[in-house]
């Protein structure tokens, strides 16, 4: 798969970020991305293939991969990377648009199309909520599809085809372990950084309102 456009919305969407924005940004790529890329993906590469039951009986070992590997942890990862990453687009469009509407009136419309604020500050507070919501809703669903953030060395599977209660084994899962208390980690991080923009930005622009309001009283 590639991730080149993923990269250029980052890089896009780094432009027009605060210094909170910025760091999650970074987290995101360098963290999550390129770890993702590089180590994850080749560790569940063949985790099919490499799962093994202490018995031969034929649809017994695909059964039970499927009932405790409902989704891929590598294919749930990639979606949730690209699903936290595309509410970004939406500040990107939206400077896009402010842009496109100084052209189409030939002047200047806007101190500075990129600058957060007004119609723009709302956007991109949405685009926060929403990254935040969509990390939070794909911990869940982790935690839910697979009992809890473990991956264990063996597994007892009584589904039919399977005569019996049979022993299968997966394969590599201290590995496995570590990645995925590493990308949990870097998840729950990229909610508190947006947690932390959102709290930043309302105390800015409520600081900023007050401001305003005071000094046109004393006026």
């Amino acid at each position: 798969m590639s991730w080149a456009f993923l990269r250029d919305l980052l890089c896009g969407v780094n432009k027009y970020s605060t210094g909170i924005g910025r760091i999650w940004v970074a987290v995101v790529f360098m963290f999550r991305l390129l770890v993702y890329v590089a180590a994850a993906e080749n560790i569940w590469k063949h985790e099919h293939d490499e799962f093994e039951c202490n018995i031969k009986q034929p649809g017994c070992e695909n059964v039970c991969f499927d009932h405790f590997f409902p989704v891929s942890h590598i294919r749930l990862w990639a979606l949730q990377l690209i699903m936290v990453s595309t509410p970004s687009l939406l500040v990107v469009f939206h400077v896009a648009y402010r842009e496109n509407r100084e052209k189409h009136h030939n002047q200047k419309l806007y101190k500075n199309p990129g600058k957060i604020d007004g119609g723009l500050l709302c956007t991109y507070l949405i685009s926060l909520i929403l990254k935040t919501g969509l990390e939070i809703v794909f911990l869940v669903l982790f935690y839910k599809l697979y009992n809890g953030f473990k991956i264990p060395r063996l597994v007892k599977c009584d589904i039919k085809p399977c005569p019996n209660t049979v022993d299968c084994y997966i394969s590599k899962p201290t590995e496995k372990m570590i990645f995925l208390y590493f990308l949990v980690a870097t998840s729950c991080l990229c909610i508190v950084l947006n947690l932390g923009e959102l709290s930043y930005l309302f105390f800015k622009y409520s600081i900023k309102r007050y401001l305003k309001r005071h000094i046109k009283k004393q006026q």
